[in-house]
């Protein structure tokens, strides 16, 4: 498989490293990018080619990954428009762009699929929700698939309307944890600890629950009830959340980032 990034930053580069990591006979990456010191940097690490133009980078490619902000992605396809053909994959991880706004600018039947990774695909552990075009193939999907989850693991969304909502949730989703686990170190503060011991036990259990989540064969729900002991520290400290209408509260801050996303994907 040939793969053309569009835009060497910091989730594309989470993709090439994860797929350089295992690396396939016949496949190949190309990377377009207007930063010189981006290219240097990419080809240093990965030993792939690079491009300050991207009509170069994409010929011949099975994938064509949009990982640009959107508000160049008008002027970049105007210049790509007739070089990229329906039957090559546009595979775009940029926040906002529906899959209908690069069908315009490209071809009424292009092949594409609109995904939203998060960050700690920078590590690894990233998700992303995909929904694909209705001029998606299996194979296309297959590629998709094959690509982001270099990265981490991947869910599937049968409606395009239902991606801001996976924004909402795993797109801003590691800005919430970081801010809870600020939140608890700062809390720690309050009761006397020093900020150096507060900030290294929030962000260790903060780490180490989510571990443990990730390697449960149990949900969250049941995890939260076994570590709940009736009349305990730790059940006083979750009935002070529920007073407080966490949950309520986590539903609202949800819904506004989706209500943002949904301007954002009119706007494109």
């Amino acid at each position: 498989m040939h793969i053309a990034f569009i835009g060497g930053g910091n989730m594309a580069t989470a993709l090439i490293s994860g797929l350089m990591r295992k690396p396939r006979p016949g496949h190949s990456i190309r990377v377009a990018d207007p930063s010189e010191q981006a290219r240097n940097r990419l080809r240093s690490d990965f030993a792939v080619e690079t491009f300050a133009n991207a009509c170069e980078a994409v010929e011949g490619a099975d994938v064509i990954v949009l990982a640009i902000k959107p508000q160049v992605i008008p002027a970049v396809l105007a210049d790509l428009k007739n070089q990229v053909l329906p039957t090559q994959l546009v595979l775009s991880i940029a926040a906002g762009t529906t899959i209908a706004s690069i069908e315009v600018l490209l071809h009424p039947q292009q092949a594409v699929i609109r995904s939203m990774p998060n960050t700690p695909a920078l590590i690894g552990a990233g998700i992303a929700g995909l929904c694909a075009g209705s001029h998606c193939k299996p194979h296309h999907r297959e590629q998709a698939e094959r690509i982001l989850s270099a990265a981490g693991d991947t869910v599937w969304i049968d409606h395009e309307a239902l991606m801001d909502a996976v924004t909402a949730v795993s797109g801003s989703g590691p800005a919430y944890f970081f801010l809870l686990t600020e939140a608890l170190a700062n809390a720690g503060q309050q009761l006397g600890l020093s900020a150096e011991v507060a900030q290294a036990l929030a962000r260790q259990t903060c780490v180490g629950a989510g571990a443990m989540l990730a390697q449960a064969s149990v949900g969250a729900e049941e995890l939260r009830r076994r570590v709940t002991s009736p009349g305990g520290t730790t059940q006083a400290a979750i009935e002070a959340f529920e007073q407080g209408g966490l949950r309520e509260l986590v539903e609202q801050a949800v819904q506004a980032a989706d209500r943002r996303g949904k301007e954002l994907s009119q706007a494109s």
